[in-house]
């Protein structure tokens, strides 16, 4: 699907809530201090994919029976994402046996006070389960990087892009009952006044409205 929106549609305020639907408001962004020991050598922006990889093993040590509900770009201060690349990145991690989730970050550098470089590993949250709206999504599924995603939307929205040049992207992964596979959410701007593209994560194909 691809709209240019004033307000922010129904649709987006659901998919966009995959990573706190179920749980405590505010606590995505309550993260402990437990570091991963390994960190990669990445010097810039990288693929969601990439990230959600080494954040993946390090959310597999926690639960064995892990299923990933959420993958989203964020910013670093000094870093500027280009190309569906993004310096940090966010992944929540949900473990039906533990009814608990985990928010995992990942960043390519390290920013005082509290952005380390690697993963960094979120306090376990209680988790109520998959809800219609913010299903868990299979990692095979993940065909399509952020940077391919990125591509195929900007196809869609260049003309919009070229007359806001000031607008700065995101890149969110996730899934819900209305999709037939995992979606990337590319948005350029904000919710209020941006220009945003679903695309199929297995496919690479644009997502129309149902």
């Amino acid at each position: 699907m691809l709209r240019k929106f004033t307000s922010i549609p129904v649709l987006a305020i659901l998919f966009l809530a995959v990573s706190c639907s179920d749980l405590p408001s505010g606590s995505a962004d309550k993260s402990s201090s437990n570091t991963s020991s390994s960190a990669s050598s990445a010097t810039g922006p990288v693929t969601g994919k990439t990230a959600f990889w080494e954040m993946y093993k390090q959310a597999h040590a926690w639960a064995a029976d892990l299923q990933p509900l959420h993958l989203e770009s964020k910013t670093l201060a000094g870093m500027k994402n280009a190309d569906g690349k993004a310096a940090m990145w966010s992944a929540t991690f949900g473990s039906p046996r533990r009814k608990e989730a985990r928010v995992f970050t990942y960043a390519v550098a390290a920013h005082a006070p509290d952005v380390y470089k690697g993963v960094t590993i979120g306090q376990p949250l209680p988790w109520n389960g998959p809800t219609r709206d913010a299903m868990p999504f299979d990692s095979a599924d993940l065909t399509i990087d952020s940077d391919a995603a990125f591509q195929t939307a900007l196809k869609q929205a260049d003309a919009w892009v070229k007359e806001h040049p000031d607008k700065e992207f995101s890149c969110t992964l996730g899934n819900a009952e209305r999709f037939k596979d995992p979606v990337w959410y590319v948005l350029w701007g904000d919710s209020k006044s941006g220009y945003a593209v679903f695309v199929d994560a297995k496919s690479g194909a644009i997502v129309n409205k149902k």
